[in-house]
């Protein structure tokens, strides 16, 4: 059920529509995961089933941008919990990867391969319209790329789009967690070569099979899982791996584990079953808790911070926005600066016996000190 707010509306620009844009920030504060959010809007159209929660943390760099999830959460307050953590980790991404953006995430509590019609997306739009100059939205999980070109068609501030936009962003983020993947192995070895090294690749979204691509490559030898069966079977075919069950993934024999679906996949529950030396995986909030990144340290585990690793789809659609105009060549020199953040992040860790997640939180508190 959903929770019971106060709300303050936004004036709907058609009279005829049933959706309804209300500021719901004070209610989500009462969240362990609200972090002085500064608005949280709930967007909801009974008859075209849309649940929709837009949640801006930061823009003192910038408007926040951030991707929209359509996803079937267990309640409202599953779904409101996950905007909240993913928007406060766009701010910490953006700061990190030095853009003039804020943070920001859109949560569309829906099944996307039942409920996702174009009915919803229309409302989604709308809503999107009603936010304008707040927010930027973009493809995430649950949400294509065809949905995010039927999206602009009604609404311009969406980004990463094949119609006014640069494209499918996914393969320039997984472009950048290859990088940082191979800056973390390289840090922990001494170099670069990924021939016959053993990688668990959890989720062959979009991202996590176009990272299996440049993996396999490199003559990585990987070990794959997905809720989709048809995917896990294309990939053994595809890169000769090895499929394992969803809850075997984590547990495997490898010498990276690179989570590429949902978060909150190490906790202290899972963390003691980890084999994996190296964590660098594209999914977001990998960490159940902030504090579980001493675990990883505990059993010697390498942790790349997902903000940072995964950057690569922001500074991508982040260069649609550029004054200049949108140029590839200037995204994939930004994409470099991962490898170089890592290092700048590993051997600070190393040198004070810090978490790499308190370091990298470091830096990007002192971009938004500065402004």
């Amino acid at each position: 059920m959903l929770m019971q707010v106060e709300t303050r509306a936004l004036k709907s620009p058609k009279a005829d529509t049933g959706l309804s844009v209300t500021d719901i920030t004070d209610q989500a504060s009462r969240l362990d995961a609200f972090d002085n959010h500064e608005r949280i809007w709930l967007g909801r159209d009974e008859k075209r089933g849309l649940t929709a929660i837009v949640a801006i943390h930061n823009t003192r760099l910038g408007p926040a941008l951030g991707g929209t999830r359509v996803w079937p959460h267990e309640n409202f307050d599953a779904a409101l919990t996950d905007a909240l953590r993913l928007s406060r980790g766009m701010t910490y991404k953006a700061a990190v990867a030095n853009l003039s953006l804020g943070g920001g995430k859109a949560v569309i509590w829906a099944d996307p391969a039942t409920d996702k019609t174009p009915e919803l997306l229309d409302a989604y739009a709308e809503m999107l319209m009603q936010l304008d100059g707040q927010y930027y939205t973009a493809e995430d999980v649950g949400l294509s790329l065809s949905d995010a070109d039927y999206l602009r068609e009604r609404t311009r501030n969406v980004t990463g789009t094949t119609k006014g936009g640069s494209g499918n962003p996914s393969p320039v983020t997984a472009h950048g967690v290859y990088l940082g993947l191979k800056a973390a192995f390289a840090f922990r070895n001494g170099h670069e070569d990924l021939s016959g090294v053993r990688i668990a690749v959890q989720g062959l979204g979009s991202v996590g099979w176009a990272l299996c691509e440049r993996l396999h490559a490199d003559g990585a030898k990987l070990i794959v899982s997905d809720i989709d069966e048809k995917r896990v079977a294309k990939a053994v075919a595809t890169f000769s791996a090895e499929a394992v069950g969803a809850d075997e993934i984590l547990s495997a024999d490898a010498d990276i584990f690179a989570p590429c679906a949902l978060g909150a996949v190490l906790s202290a529950e899972t963390i003691p079953s980890l084999k994996a030396k190296i964590v660098a995986g594209a999914a977001n909030n990998q960490l159940a808790k902030h504090g579980d990144a001493r675990l990883l340290i505990q059993r010697g585990v390498l942790y790349a911070p997902d903000y940072v690793l995964n950057a690569g789809g922001l500074i991508n659609v982040a260069g649609e926005l550029d004054p200049d105009g949108y140029d590839r060549q200037r995204v994939l020199k930004a994409l470099q600066e991962i490898p170089a953040t890592l290092n700048t992040i590993f051997q600070r860790a190393a040198q004070l016996g810090r978490p790499t997640n308190d370091i990298a939180k470091d830096i990007a508190d002192e971009r938004l000190r500065r402004g």
